[in-house]
């Protein structure tokens, strides 16, 4: 897959949570902080943190990924360095998991 095939940069929450309710195989990784899950946390994620994603990379797994944060500045990081290792099936989350609670479950924490 090249450039002209990757799927879109952004990804909208509501269209997130309309892939996994029909049970697309798809995986979120979620790079922020620790102490930030304890705050709110997706349904279904992988933790990696950004500052560690390089050293984790080879933990990622095969399929589409969705890459998510707090607002989307630093999943878009993360997006842009998996992008350059050659993942073309990554998505980021607009708007991070702010805009998962504001626009899917607000039972999600928001801060």
């Amino acid at each position: 897959m090249d450039s002209r095939t990757a799927p879109p940069t952004q990804l909208s929450a509501r269209e997130l949570a309309r892939r996994l309710s029909a049970g697309e195989a798809l995986t979120v990784i979620d790079v922020r902080e620790a102490d930030e899950l304890a705050i709110a946390r997706f349904p279904v994620a992988v933790h990696i943190a950004l500052a560690t994603l390089p050293q984790r990379f080879a933990e990622l797994p095969p399929g589409p990924l969705v890459v998510a944060c707090h607002h989307g500045a630093r999943s878009m990081h993360a997006l842009k360095f998996l992008r350059a290792q050659g993942r073309t099936d990554v998505q980021n989350l607009e708007g991070g998991i702010d805009s998962w609670a504001r626009d899917v479950d607000p039972k999600v924490g928001r801060y």
